[in-house]
């Protein structure tokens, strides 16, 4: 079955207070921003923003293909090659958690999210846009997807337990005791 049109839900952290050119961490700190003005109040009203009907331009480093070649092949070439934005819906996307950086391992804050969207949507874009909002540069630096459509985390099989399942299933249907 394919899952790629049903909307999805997602949990991570970005980071705020400094910009890659991947929008995550895959890629070195291109830019560095004051974090200082941010506040419980500007996250909120950033976080409103982003509700809804948005318009997203990709990141450089994605899988898009433009002109018959995927965008990351130009990125890492380089090249700076026009995206268009494209429409996406922000079901919902809550702050979960704030860590101020305070020490010099981990200098800048960092924030939790849980965000449900539809297809289409780049996290690491909205992690971008949220930076260029809050005047901080952010990006990505952790991202589990925990559901599509109605398949949910936890309702996944640990692979050990699926494995003995299946084993049983393969001797009872041979006859043979597990």
């Amino acid at each position: 079955a394919n899952h790629q049109g049903l909307d999805k839900v997602y949990t991570g952290t970005i980071r705020l207070g400094a910009t890659t050119p991947s929008y995550d961490a895959e890629t070195a700190i291109d830019e560095v921003f004051p974090v200082d003005h941010i506040d419980e109040k500007a996250l909120e009203e950033a976080r409103q923003q982003f509700l809804g009907d948005i318009w997203q331009v990709p990141p450089m480093f994605s899988a898009i293909k433009v002109d018959g070649q995927p965008l990351y092949k130009r990125a890492r070439k380089g090249e700076q090659v026009e995206v268009q934005a494209r429409p996406v819906h922000i079901f919902s996307l809550e702050w979960t958690d704030l860590r101020l950086g305070t020490s010099e391992e981990a200098p800048y804050p960092e924030l939790d999210f849980v965000l449900h969207c539809s297809k289409g949507t780049y996290v690491r874009s909205l992690a971008y846009d949220l930076g260029k909002t809050l005047g901080s540069g952010a990006y990505l630096t952790a991202l589990r997807r925990t559901r599509v459509g109605d398949f949910d985390l936890t309702n996944a099989w640990e692979l050990d337990e699926f494995v003995e399942l299946l084993d049983e299933q393969i001797a009872a249907a041979a006859g043979l005791e597990p």
